[in-house]
């Protein structure tokens, strides 16, 4: 995700081959009086966005003028340059182009409007000797092309002196004023576009005039009218502007392809019923970070001929590299390899705090199939349901995914020795902006480590933890790295409480600045007590005021506030938390979830997010999701039906059922989001490029229009109307790692629903009993004890259970136990098969630890069928 602040920057060879492009049309006329001005904050009243600079020092505005200093000897005019992108144009109207410019001590300017992609064809240029004194400059001529998103560049480089340029009143009056935006909502029937579980909730949004409730009815692909009913009248939504009414067919629930609902004259677009709607989606949100992943190759066997591309960002030329990228000046006096990782978002950025709460998603979605009834015990996540390089390993390919984002949070750390050590430097990325579209491999900006940070820190330190004990059980080595790492680093942030990032710090890459981080460090702390179950971690978590805080917000949480990643954990991973304290966390979790339901039930779109303009910002679409995350959650704790149904109800808004009629998730539904804002999946820009994978999430609609795009289309607009599915408007229309972390979780629970059928009621109780530690530490006893409480006998079973950490079976007795990775599986003896009515079995067995947090474990199944606790 990119900072509200984020300017597009024009690659250095791609000004070359602009001002090869063409020469400028003759001088015409001058335009009409009353001629619109087509750029934005040209006399930068303010500030700097959305102007950018690429090969230059920092943009500011100083007594009313944008001035940058430009470093001499650069070799061409078009090496550094100042700009705007999104400028209109129109074949045959005549536009006067003028600025004021002063140069100290003096340098020629040029000013270029042009194609923004390839072939880079320059419409008007206009050169200009600039002095130490404020000159204006002008020029009339005719646009030759239409082009609604031209490029203006004033390229500043070639002196061999150091320059500082400025800039003001920078003007290209003519044209026609834009038309206003009419977006093609389709039929006035919204629907999730996907489908619905059969067991679920099913419901429409109609948009009408009407005052009293209308007749519907839900045809199959075949015309058959399968159901009817009324509507209920809402009134004006909020959110949208729009008079509707709500449509409810949750009793049809027989499965179904290509089914519509028509309502009022109007036909929704068509959708399935089905208990294995999403698991195809778990998959694409998954591969998504596949396609993000940066220091590979990737390959078009596993994501299609397409998306294939040569491994970005290690020091091949033109690229600079990860493998040895130095500090910004004045932050320290190392370098560091810190190739990998996933590209943040739109950009080929790597962040820390981005990449730490994706990280946890990924990781915390494997970690839920230890203990949720309905996740089978994890094999929708197994190896071999992925396309990436190391299926077939043996550890689960969400894992595999989420370590080539880890290594590289683990690259980040200071080293040893260094001033602080142990800390994590917040980010690294370009020293300048590049434009769109820019594939990895061919990104020829020197790259820069930016400050350490203590947020960054702590979200090491969290992510690391988890590290440690889930990955235990399939590479000790790595999780021992990771162990030791997630302690560094925390000692690390406890000596440096209150280093925090610039939010000045946005040139090349987003600030990502965040000046509280007591939430970070509760969240790093749990996840330690997790791993260790030390008692200095328990006492900071519950020192802590996120601990009885409120931690879920109306509007979800984020990377900025990670304090309910940490309640989440403490509610389902087991841990060693006191009981009354334990009941607590995971009372405040249901709390939150029957207020996620009321929100959901109040909103005529059913989505659990306030209507205000303030709850339509930058990504909100993921903080939707992480609301359905919460219902989620609250599911996996209690069983109780309400909040698995909000959470699939939630997700009908992502998947269509919205103002816009759209799916925010490329590949998903009939009409869907597909030019959302990426450098590498560009093909609104170039053909030759692929637009976003299937699983895609854009960041969704955003009152504020932090875009010049958007804001110029879109200013007025109701907030569930602040959106616009193309590639210039990166401030509604962005990828990021975080945004489809939180869709994938959301989308794997979901598959784990099946039909979302009534929820069975246990016929077994289980009770699990750790005898204590071995002498030294380095083991344990424990048994199992099973009560059949169904009113059948059962004949053969079969037990599991998953550990949390390094904890590995060493011998066992009264049942054939085996263990692949933390799960373990006991599988009857011929004499105690039968379990009769109010009857029991036990089994026991020695293990093995490394000394890690050893709690019980937090769901026993017998036959796949979740025990509750004995």
């Amino acid at each position: 995700m990119t900072p509200s602040r984020r300017r597009l920057a024009l690659l250095a060879a791609a000004t070359t081959l602009a001002l090869a492009g063409g020469t400028a049309a003759p001088a015409q006329a001058d335009p009409p009086p009353d001629a619109p001005e087509q750029i934005d904050n040209g006399d930068f009243s303010a500030g700097v966005s959305p102007w950018f600079s690429y090969g230059t020092g920092p943009l500011a505005v100083t007594d009313g003028r944008l001035c940058a200093t430009v470093p001499g000897g650069l070799a061409n005019p078009w090496d550094a340059g100042i700009g705007q992108d999104g400028v209109p144009l129109l074949a045959g109207s005549e536009y006067t182009l003028g600025f004021d410019v002063a140069a100290t001590p003096g340098t020629p300017v040029t000013a270029v409007l042009q194609l923004g992609s390839a072939p880079y064809t320059t419409y008007a240029s206009l050169t200009a000797t600039a002095t130490g004194t404020a000159q204006r400059f002008e020029k009339t001529f005719t646009a030759p092309a239409d082009n609604p998103t031209a490029q203006l560049i004033f390229q500043v480089g070639g002196s061999a002196d150091e320059q500082t340029v400025c800039l003001d009143d920078v003007s290209l009056r003519g044209g026609e004023p834009p038309e206003p935006y009419e977006p093609d909502t389709g039929p006035r029937v919204r629907v999730n576009q996907v489908g619905y579980l059969p067991g679920g909730p099913k419901h429409a949004t109609v948009v009408t005039e009407a005052t009293d409730p209308l007749p519907w009815e839900l045809r199959s692909a075949a015309g058959t009218v399968l159901a009817t009913g009324d509507s209920t009248p809402r009134g004006v939504d909020a959110a949208s502007g729009q008079r509707v009414h709500t449509v409810d067919f949750s009793a049809y629930r027989t499965p179904g392809a290509g089914l519509t609902l028509t309502v009022d004259g109007e036909t929704s677009h068509p959708f399935d019923i089905s208990g294995t709607l999403y698991d195809g989606l778990r998959a694409d949100s998954l591969q998504f970070f596949y396609a993000q992943r940066s220091g590979i190759a990737i390959d078009g066997d596993l994501l299609g001929p397409a998306y294939a591309r040569p491994a970005g960002h290690l020091g091949v030329a033109p690229n600079q590299g990860d493998t040895d990228v130095p500090c910004q000046p004045g932050v320290c006096d190392h370098r560091l390899d810190v190739r990998g990782g996933w590209y943040d978002a739109g950009d080929h950025g790597k962040y820390v705090v981005n990449g730490g709460i994706a990280t946890y998603q990924l990781l915390n979605t494997f970690e839920r199939t230890k203990t949720a009834r309905t996740a089978g015990g994890g094999a929708g996540l197994a190896d071999g349901t992925l396309r990436v390089p190391e299926r077939g390993n043996g550890v689960p390919d969400i894992l595999d995914e989420a370590r080539w984002e880890l290594e590289f949070l683990l690259r980040m750390q200071v080293p040893a020795g260094e001033p602080l050590a142990g800390m994590a430097h917040h980010k690294v990325h370009d020293r300048n902006w590049t434009g769109l579209p820019l594939l990895p491999h061919d990104d020829p900006q020197p790259r820069e480590l930016h400050p350490p940070s203590t947020a960054a820190t702590l979200n090491l330190a969290a992510t690391a933890a988890q590290c440690a004990r889930l990955y235990a059980p399939y590479d000790a080595a790595f999780a021992g790295r990771c162990a030791t790492a997630a302690r560094t680093a925390y000692a690390a942030a406890e000596a440096n409480p209150t280093r925090y990032a610039d939010p000045q710090d946005g040139n090349g890459g987003g600030a990502y600045s965040d000046g509280d981080v007591s939430d970070e460090f509760y969240w790093a702390a749990v996840e330690l007590f997790l791993t260790t179950g030390e008692q200095p971690y328990l006492a900071d978590l519950t020192a802590s005021p996120h601990h009885t805080g409120e931690v879920f917000g109306a509007q979800g949480f984020g990377w900025g506030s990670t304090a309910a990643l940490g309640r989440l954990d403490l509610a389902t991973v087991p841990n060693g938390l006191p009981a009354a304290d334990l009941a607590r966390v995971r009372a405040s979790v249901s709390a939150a979830a029957d207020t996620h339901l009321a929100t959901l039930n109040g909103q005529a779109y059913g989505l659990p997010m306030p209507g205000d303009r303030g709850s339509y910002f930058w990504g909100a679409n993921s903080n939707i999701i992480n609301n359905a995350v919460v219902l989620a959650t609250a599911y996996d704790l209690t069983g109780d039906a309400r909040y698995r149904d909000g959470a699939v109800q939630a997700m009908d808004y992502l998947l269509g059922r919205n103002a816009l009629n759209i799916s925010y998730v490329t590949g998903w539904g009939d009409r869907t989001a597909r030019n959302q804002h990426s450098r590498i999946f560009a093909n609104q820009l170039d053909p030759a490029l692929p637009n976003p994978p299937a699983g895609s999430l854009a960041g969704g609609a955003n009152a504020n229009l932090e875009d010049p795009f958007a804001a110029q289309l879109l200013a007025g607009c109701a907030p569930m109307f602040c959106y616009v599915d193309d590639i210039n408007s990166y401030a509604t229309n962005e990828v990021a790692i975080n945004w489809n972390s939180a869709l994938a979780w959301i989308a794997s629970f979901l598959a784990d629903q099946g039909d979302a059928a009534a929820v069975p009621a246990a016929t077994c109780t289980a009770t699990y009993t750790n005898y204590g530690t071995w002498h030294g530490g380095t083991g344990f006893t424990a048994q199992v004890t099973i009560r059949n409480t169904g009113p059948t006998p059962v004949q053969g079973w079969t037990a599991g259970f998953a550990f949390t950490g390094d904890q590995k079976v060493r011998e066992a007795w009264l049942a054939r136990v085996t263990q692949a990775g933390a799960t373990v599986t006991a599988r009857n003896e011929s004499y105690n098969a039968r379990i009769n009515p109010g009857g029991t079995v036990t089994f026991g067995f020695n293990a093995v630890t490394g000394g890690s947090a050893n709690p019980a474990p937090g769901l026993i199944t017998v036959n796949g069928a979740p025990c509750t606790a004995g």
